[in-house]
């Protein structure tokens, strides 16, 4: 809960990341939170009142995973809500003719974006956005098992992770009333 507040305010994509793996936390503590309580809350080097507030936080998140069927796989409404606005974003950003260094970091993006949507198993239901999100957690996950990573991998999400960053700060500029979009 505290990790999400300050991600969400400084990076949305790294927040987006960062609840995607709480996510699959829970799965791994099989939705129980007394287990998550033993093997997180507990860490936290907080009052007993800040660890209830943590201990709310995920059993508020069991239960929007378990009402929205994402128990063994998929994301909570809220997280795709970001995805959604992300991707908005995205879109708007490529239309403005004031965003052309966007574009371009886009462009030089694409190239990767495009082998990771051959290699997809369902192509088309993927927007560039969320296949980047996919991928980048993908390569966190592969980095956390410490399992080889090839060198044009890591180029890719180099690259991928530049972009996204490009769009983080965007989105940022935006909830802020900063970025504006049309033509003047």
């Amino acid at each position: 809960m505290i990790i999400a507040q300050q991600k969400r305010k400084e990076n949305i994509a790294e927040y987006l990341l960062y609840m995607w793996q709480i996510e699959d936390i829970i799965r791994a503590n099989n939705f129980d939170i007394n287990a998550i309580e033993k093997n997180i809350i507990d860490r936290f080097d907080q009052p007993l009142s800040i660890r209830s507030e943590i201990k709310e936080w995920y059993e508020n998140l069991i239960a929007m995973m378990l009402n929205e069927g994402v128990k063994e796989k998929g994301h909570i409404q809220i997280n795709k809500n970001i995805l959604i606005d992300l991707n908005d974003l995205h879109n708007a950003l490529l239309k403005s003719p004031k965003e052309v260094a966007y574009g371009s970091k886009f462009y030089q993006t694409l190239p990767y974006i495009t082998e990771l949507r051959s290699k997809s198993d369902s192509p088309e239901s993927q927007n560039d956005i969320e296949l980047c999100f996919n991928a980048l957690y993908g390569y966190m996950l592969l980095r956390l098992q410490r399992k080889e990573i090839t060198p044009e991998t890591t180029e890719a999400m180099k690259q991928i992770s530049s972009f996204i960053a490009v769009l983080a700060k965007k989105y940022n500029q935006e909830k802020a009333n900063e970025l504006n979009l049309n033509e003047e």
